[in-house]
């Protein structure tokens, strides 16, 4: 697969700097470490919405920094993690003293850092609420899995909880409302090809020319099961039934309790 970059090594940072030389109004950008937030934060009175995760998804999550959504995004290299220096000094500057949001899918790296940012935002005196996002029903519910991956109910609720913190909500309920949405949400997917990551130069997987993948990750995770490939009708009845025949899903994930100050 052709690429127009010039490193692999400078695809994170080199995106970073052309967003924010295209949006000098809107956007600021840190190098070290690397994140993008609202060139206005922190916004007065309002509970700042962070969110995060590997590069590669784009515009996912830098392209929805701004006013009504992410006041922050903290950029992994390509599918890989952020990491928790770059969530807590992201917290750092977005925080106006109302607290902060972060909107997490639920994968381990994304999962762990998070947390560990968030205890570390919180011992500095920076209120933290973490909600994980995991909607993808591809995944079954497992006791030995991570459970359910966040992918397309992500993007709901960075808009839908961004404009809920410019109305004023206040982080208690942010955070009821970010649940709210990730309960409602469901998403599925399916590749016709591979990707391929810059570093690795190559495809993650192979799928014949007339062969698709069903229920596949974002990252390359197999998916429940590959096939011949269908018409544009039977793929979308395909995708559209397993959202709507979805049973319902018991959520097992771990909260910051304020009032116990632990992970419940």
């Amino acid at each position: 697969m052709k690429k127009l970059i010039n490193h692999p090594d400078n695809v994170v940072r080199e995106s970073l700097e052309g967003m924010a030389l295209a949006h000098p109004d809107l956007l600021k950008i840190n190098l070290d470490p690397p994140l993008i937030y609202r060139a206005d934060a922190p916004i007065s009175n309002k509970v700042a919405i962070i969110s995060g995760g590997g590069s590669g998804h784009e515009p996912l999550h830098g392209g929805f920094v701004g006013a009504g959504m992410l006041d922050a995004a903290c950029p992994g290299e390509v599918f890989t993690s952020p990491t928790p220096d770059q969530m807590l000094e992201a917290a750092k500057i977005v925080n106006s003293g109302a607290g902060v949001l972060n909107i997490v899918k639920n994968y381990s790296g994304d999962v762990m850092n998070f947390e560990l940012a968030a205890e570390l935002a919180i011992s500095e005196g920076i209120r933290v609420l973490n909600i994980l996002i995991d909607d993808d029903v591809a995944v079954k519910d497992s006791l030995y899995t991570q459970g359910r991956r966040g992918v397309g109910t992500t993007l709901l609720a960075e808009k839908i909880c961004g404009a809920a913190a410019a109305a004023g909500y206040d982080l208690k309920q942010l955070a009821n409302l970010c649940r709210q949405v990730n309960s409602n949400g469901r998403s599925m997917g399916m590749a016709l090809t591979s990707c391929t990551p810059p570093a690795k130069g190559s495809a993650m997987f192979d799928l014949g020319e007339a062969e698709i993948e069903f229920g596949i990750g974002i990252h390359g995770e197999p998916g429940r099961q590959r096939m011949s490939l269908k018409s544009a009708d039977e793929m979308t009845e395909m995708l559209a039934l397993s959202i709507i025949e979805d049973s319902a899903y018991s959520r097992t994930v771990r909260e910051w309790d304020e009032d116990k100050a632990e992970w419940t």
